[in-house]
């Protein structure tokens, strides 16, 4: 029973560390724009399948894992450039429209170079599952939380320690009061895309040895980063991490002890319920309406 439960755990806490990954790319681009990027999936598709795409031709992994990482960057900030920076005088809905129509138009691309099947990557280190109180664990799964881990870290640290953070938590509180100090909000919003879209490639490449990619996955993956930004509150990155954990870890656990065939029903479920009692999310900003 024990061992059951334990295993149903870690494989929550594993894809609950990759949701918060794309949840943290969501609330980025949210608090720099209050823009909900649905191209968000796109990113970890591109990912994943750039390091399969380019180990696959001979490429060292590692090398394979940064030049996946720097096209996707290079993405982020195309569609930045070129699909919202154009349309910055249009409504936060138009704006939304505009992520939707770069993620299935990123999904056709991919479609075409990379066809339709799925794709296997190896695992970082070794192949050897890790037995703890009779559960099975894939080793990936540490690097997946210890990259969680790190970036999460990293992430922290650019906020509070350097410039270019603090610029884009000030464009988030006040984008006019940020231009008139001299902050360069377009290229803050770059930047955000920026960061997102290297978010996002990470959580994919980290990923990909256990769920395998193909050119679709960003699709289900994404919605459910969503999902977990909604539920930890849009905003909060504490919020993101909690959220992509917590939804993991229910999701293992219906998956397990009810049905796999309920796992995504019960990922929408949570989202309906937590919104219903905490329309703003977790920890979402507590809003004072002077009457």
């Amino acid at each position: 029973m024990l061992a059951e439960f334990l295993q149903y755990l870690f494989t929550g806490i594993t894809i609950g560390a990759t949701y918060a990954l794309i949840a943290l790319g969501f609330t980025l681009i949210y608090n720099a724009s209050h823009v909900i990027n649905f191209a968000q999936g796109e990113f970890l598709m591109i990912g994943g399948m750039a390091t399969v795409s380019l180990t696959a031709m001979g490429v060292p992994m590692v090398l394979a894992i940064v030049l996946a990482i720097i096209l996707a960057g290079i993405l982020g900030i195309a569609l930045q450039r070129f699909a919202i920076a154009p349309a910055k005088q249009a409504d936060v809905v138009t704006l939304i429209i505009i992520t939707i129509g770069a993620s299935i138009f990123i999904r056709g691309i991919a479609q075409v170079v990379w066809g339709k099947e799925y794709h296997v990557m190896q695992n970082f280190s070794s192949d050897e599952p890790i037995r703890v109180f009779g559960a099975v664990l894939n080793s990936q799964s540490l690097w997946v939380l210890g990259v969680g881990a790190v970036v999460v870290v990293a992430l922290v640290l650019f906020f509070t320690k350097t410039l270019t953070g603090k610029a884009i938590l000030a464009t988030s509180m006040n984008k006019e009061a940020a231009r008139l100090v001299g902050v360069r909000t377009q290229m803050v919003l770059m930047l955000a895309f920026l960061v997102s879209a290297l978010l996002g490639s990470v959580a994919g490449i980290v990923v990909a040895p256990i769920t395998f990619t193909s050119y679709d996955i960003g699709i289900i993956l994404g919605l459910k980063g969503f999902v977990a930004a909604a539920i930890g509150g849009l905003g909060s990155g504490v919020g993101a991490v909690v959220g992509g954990l917590a939804l993991g870890i229910v999701e293992a656990m219906a998956a397990g002890y009810i049905s796999s065939d309920y796992k995504d029903a019960v990922a929408f479920s949570m989202i309906l319920l937590v919104l219903f009692f905490m329309p703003r999310g977790l920890f979402g900003p507590k809003v004072v309406e002077r009457v």
